[in-house]
């Protein structure tokens, strides 16, 4: 990688320069980076901030070869194509230098930033995320911190911007729109995750084009934990892109599910992030999605909001998966009057009863007549379904001919039917 001079010049004797000009070295990301990581590919590296002594403070937390500016402008007449991490001190934050760092990240997308702001607002969030920020760390923070916010920025950055998703290609759109599926329950602990999860890879294996799962449980999304993924980029990223964002830019924000092929974007990795995502944002990316998946499932979280009435408005289906327990029932009874006063057509909704078979003195018929709506499927009550949660392997994966994943195979038939061994799936 070539460097912006050809001689290497401290953070500090760089701001001192000459007619203030600075070198932009050549640099390991994180040198000196968290024992035991993986090493990160070699990018420039360089702190922007108008005061002084922050800017020369984060240069030595990140390491000795670290360049510095005072504004980002000044930046701009070096960049030459190559991968570049920015972190940006906290003056950032309060003198209105977010507004020049989005036209820099717009201009030019091999830069990533990072922001170490005074106070985490709400506000200064979506600001930092909307102007293309990646990442937001509380000031002040340690190297280990900063070490790894740039280790991940970095990572997005060095993955090929054209690389395929899934393994194998670019998916094309065809021009026929993709089923769209939420599944919801109105009270937590139902298996709404699991439900999803195991929808998804069973679709995936079914289906001759792809087929995603989006975690929209934005505060607390278990999607990449419950099959066991370290994701790269999360919805985040995609929210962050959404004035650019098309099929193919998407479709390298998500992450592959191995064995089956199921796509995944995943849920922020902080909960402070949801607050940045409103159901606009989410049907956007719905709907670049369902221009190259046969399906788009989507699991939300268990109350509502503007996101989950977004996603239920523009669904096709929508799964409502009930516990067989008197709260879990009085909740989703609650739920389907508040649907019926939106004028959701009650058509496109269908009733799980999960652990259907559980011996709680509650019959599935008594739970239908209160309800007044039919159950379409019934997940009986097994073991195999928290181990395989705690495996990370997916029950239709993991015990495939127990009473769940048979149940779970009915469900997916009512989306599509079973191809005997055909689909894009990966098996191992």
């Amino acid at each position: 990688m070539s460097s912006f001079f050809t001689d290497d010049t401290s953070a500090d004797a760089m701001s001192a320069g000459p007619a203030g000009e600075a070198s932009v070295p050549d640099i390991p990301v994180g040198a000196g980076a968290v024992s035991g990581s993986t090493p990160s590919p070699s990018v420039n590296l360089v702190v922007i901030d108008p005061d002084d002594v922050a800017r020369n403070r984060i240069a030595e937390l990140l390491g000795s070869d670290v360049s510095s500016f005072p504004v980002i402008e000044d930046l701009v007449p070096y960049l030459n194509g190559e991968p570049m991490v920015i972190v940006l001190g906290p003056s950032a934050a309060v003198d209105g230098t977010l507004g020049s760092v989005e036209r820099v990240l717009q201009a030019h997308r091999e830069l990533g930033a990072i922001l170490v702001a005074e106070e985490l607002t709400t506000n200064l969030l979506q600001q930092a995320l909307r102007s293309g920020v990646k990442d937001v760390l509380a000031h002040p923070a340690d190297a280990m911190q900063l070490q790894e916010a740039v280790a991940r920025v970095t990572s997005s950055l060095t993955s090929s911007p054209t690389a395929p998703v899934a393994g194998d290609e670019l998916f094309e759109d065809d021009g026929e729109a993709g089923q769209v599926i939420t599944v919801f329950s109105t009270k937590g602990g139902a298996g709404k995750s699991m439900i999803a999860t195991n929808l998804g890879v069973t679709l995936a294996q079914r289906s001759d084009k792809p087929v995603c799962l989006v975690d929209a449980d934005l505060q607390f999304g278990d999607i990449a934990v419950m099959l066991k993924l370290s994701p790269q980029h999360t919805i985040v990223d995609a929210v962050s892109s959404l004035d650019r964002l098309d099929a193919s830019l998407l479709q390298n924000l998500l992450v592959t599910h191995e064995s089956s092929g199921l796509l995944i974007l995943p849920a922020p990795l902080e909960p402070a992030f949801a607050d940045q995502i409103g159901a606009t944002e989410m049907m956007q990316i719905v709907e670049v999605l369902r221009r190259f998946c046969s399906h788009v499932i989507v699991d939300t979280p268990a109350y509502f909001n503007d996101v989950v009435l977004g996603m239920i408005e523009i669904s096709d289906d929508v799964l409502l998966v009930a516990g067989m327990d008197i709260p879990n029932i009085k909740n989703v009874k609650i739920g389907l009057q508040t649907l019926r006063l939106l004028n959701t057509p009650m058509e496109k909704l269908h009733l799980v009863l999960n652990r259907a078979n559980s011996k709680v003195k509650l019959d599935v018929t008594e739970v239908e007549r209160t309800l007044q709506v039919s159950a379409d499927i019934l997940i009986p009550s097994d073991i195999v379904v928290p181990q395989s949660v705690n495996r990370g392997v997916p029950v239709v994966q993991s015990s495939p001919r127990s009473g769940v994943a048979k149940s779970l195979e009915e469900m997916a038939t009512m989306f599509a039917p079973a191809l005997s061994g055909k689909g894009r799936g990966r098996k191992k």
